[in-house]
């Protein structure tokens, strides 16, 4: 699997908050609506402007605050194809793998706003184009490319109705 897209950089300690704005939480139960604000409070400018497959790269903590499973939920309804960050808050790693949000953990000091980026995850390997660099990153494994294409464990469980994945 081949993603490309634009980055959108952001920095460290993107909270849940920054993400799906707490002043907005009442659009809680219209995502599509929720998703047309999706990390405005860091960037007013993502939501209207990204396009579908950009990128989200952040720093340290990405995702950190409080358990909104929505955050990662508009995240992906934006159609943002991946975020990369170097390193995760935990409740939000799992409410991504729960809902099929590819999360990607790498060194993104050298990824700058703009930049044209190609992800290989199979083979572990982000591009970045414009700079004509490459970040290496681990390779996913089969289980979760599985999870990701079936839409996250949530709609795994749905289809299979057990935790089984092989």
């Amino acid at each position: 699997m081949i993603l490309e897209g634009k980055a959108w950089k952001f920095g460290d300690n993107i909270s849940t908050d920054h993400i799906a704005p707490g002043r907005l939480f009442h659009l809680r139960s219209n995502l599509e609506e929720f998703a047309k604000h999706v990390l405005e409070d860091a960037d007013p400018n993502f939501a209207s402007q990204m396009e579908k497959g950009d990128f989200v790269v952040g720093g340290n903590n990405f995702g950190l605050g409080s358990s909104r499973e929505h955050a990662p939920q508009i995240i992906k309804i934006a159609g943002v194809g991946a975020v990369l960050a170097k390193s995760f808050a935990r409740i939000f790693y799992r409410n991504s793998i729960n809902i099929g949000l590819l999360l990607i953990e790498c060194d993104t000091d050298r990824i700058n706003a703009n930049d044209k980026l190609e992800i290989d995850i199979q083979n572990g390997v982000v591009k970045n184009i414009t700079k004509n660099e490459e970040i290496k990153i681990q390779p996913l494994p089969p289980v979760m490319i599985k999870l990701l294409n079936e839409g996250g464990l949530i709609e795994h469980i749905k289809k299979h109705g057990d935790f089984e994945l092989v």
